[in-house]
This record gives C-alpha cells, structure tokens and sequence, in this order.
C-alpha cells in the first residue's frame, strides 16, 4: 500500500439512509476528495434538499480544502448523489468507475430513457480503469475494480486505507445484496478477497452501517478484524458457502426503498432529468418491472 502519507478522513453520517461521506485530505488548505456524497430526497413529496451535502461543503471550506474530486463507489441504489451541487460549489471532477457503462444499458431499457439518453459514461468527467491511480496533493488514490453488488462497483486505495463502497459491511453486518441486474455473489466473494488480501492494518471505510440495536452506526473497520469476525465471509468461509448464503438471503429482501429515484438520478452522475415543456424535471416509475 501506500502508505507514504497518512490520510486526514472526515466522515459524515446521513441518518436516513445510513450512508457516510467522506472527505479526504492531509491537513488545511490542502487537495481533497469527497467520497459517496448523498442529496437529500423525500420520496413522498418528490422534493429534494441538500442538508447533508451542505455539511460536508461547510467542512471543506472551513479546513480551506480545494476540491479536487468528487468520487462514487457505484451507482448507488440507496441513495442519490449530490455530485453535481457539490461541484457548483466547490468545483472538483466527477469521477465513477468505467463500468458504469453496463449499468446505464441496462437501466436505460428498464426506464425506457430513449436515444437521447448517452450510454457511454459521459454524464461524468472521468472513468477511472482498475488501478488506474490519481494524484491529489500529497496523496494518490488507487481504483481496484470489486464487482458483486453491482458490476461496476470500484473501492479506493488512499494511504494506509480502503474506501470500499458497498464491497463489504461491519464484520456483525457482513455484505451487500448482489440481486441487482448484473450483480453477482460469486463476484462480490472474489471482489471481497482482493478487499482481505491488504495488511491485515488496513483500515477498511465502510459506505454504509445497518447496527444492530445494541451500538451506534460506525465507519471503519480493519482487514483483520473482518478476516476474523464478519458474520458472512470471514476467513473460514467458502466461495461455494458464501454464495448459497448470499443467494438465499437476497432472495428476501425487498428493493430499498429509493431504489427508483437513485438508479435513474446517479447514472445521470447526479444530475435531474431534462426538464419537460412545463419547466420541471421528471421520474419515472415502471410498473412490474423491479
């Protein structure tokens, strides 16, 4: 690893979908990343806000950070993204893995987003190949390609640390869905390994936490400590255990619960739908279909 310069980690925690944001830096008025922002969405009335976004934006402008870029794990199905509020804030390039591709083919047909929807990746400003490396101040940042919960799903190497997206949970919580179109729990078991292959000190930032009642939702685990304890895929689990696990625990599940405005909002890098003739934006809700 890269272990040259010690990485600054600033987490943030959005409790209504139980994701942590990060933003990464070494010290005051040095280059950063944001890492899996969230904008804020109430699905009952269809309105967003940008609480969450707004505090990692206060953060980074009090430490006198500059936004280099603004990073996602995957195209999260949880949550949408506020990249591209970020961005016209603070600047910055958004920045995915290149797979996102796949995931926009195939959710451009269960949409119906027509021809002038681009399948090609360029609703982001860059994307990143499998160890492909971006320097940012003192620090560089690896991509490592860990597919499985969806197939196109990156974690990245900053310093001493992994950032792994929805790779793997707290050891008590244990892994992600792969039930998504093009998911895979045979991929996530092999996408996990690479994850528990890093030194055992390898501090692992975790995208989201699902505690249990008896602790507070937590962030940052280790390779050992998930190599010892994770409920799903510790060291004595295998490849064949884990997938009959995983399959037969996805298969009673419901779909999160905003799956339908996430998937069509961050495969778009964030941004809203084109809005219509009446000036608004629009989303869509395919029926019998998820």
């Amino acid at each position: 690893m890269n272990s040259s310069s010690r990485a600054d980690v600033k987490a943030f925690f959005d409790p209504e979908t139980w994701t942590f944001t990060y933003v990464v830096y070494v010290g005051k008025k040095s280059p950063c990343v944001v890492i899996d922002s969230v904008l804020n969405y109430d699905p009952k009335s269809g309105r967003a806000s940008t609480r969450s976004a707004d505090e990692v934006i206060g953060f980074i402008q009090n430490e006198q950070l500059q936004l280099d870029r603004i990073l996602e794990t995957h195209a999260h199905a949880d949550h949408l993204t506020a990249a591209p509020y970020i961005q016209s804030k603070l600047g910055g390039k958004i920045v995915i893995g290149e797979r996102i591709t796949n995931v926009q083919n195939v959710f451009k047909d269960v949409f119906n987003l027509g021809e002038q929807f681009a399948v090609d990746g360029s609703q982001f400003d860059h994307l990143l190949k499998d160890g492909e490396s971006l320097p940012f101040g003192a620090l560089s940042l690896k991509a490592l390609y860990v597919p499985g919960h969806t197939p196109a799903c990156m974690a990245y190497e900053i310093g001493d640390a992994l950032f792994v997206g929805d790779t793997i949970f707290m050891p008590d919580v244990g892994t992600a869905r792969c039930d998504f179109p093009g998911g895979s729990a045979q991929s996530l078991y092999r996408s996990i390994q690479k994850v528990l292959s890093y030194p055992d000190e390898t501090k692992l930032y975790m995208c989201h936490d699902y505690p249990p009642e008896d602790r507070a939702a937590a962030y940052c685990t280790t390779v050992g400590e998930e190599k010892r304890f994770n409920i799903h895929v510790n060291a004595g689990i295998s490849e064949e255990q884990f997938v009959q696990m995983r399959n037969k625990r996805d298969a009673t599940l419901d779909m999160p619960n905003l799956i339908l405005p996430s998937i069509q909002v961050n495969i778009r890098a964030g941004h809203l739908p084109e809005p219509e003739a009446n000036g608004k934006s629009y989303l869509k809700i395919p029926l019998n279909t998820l």
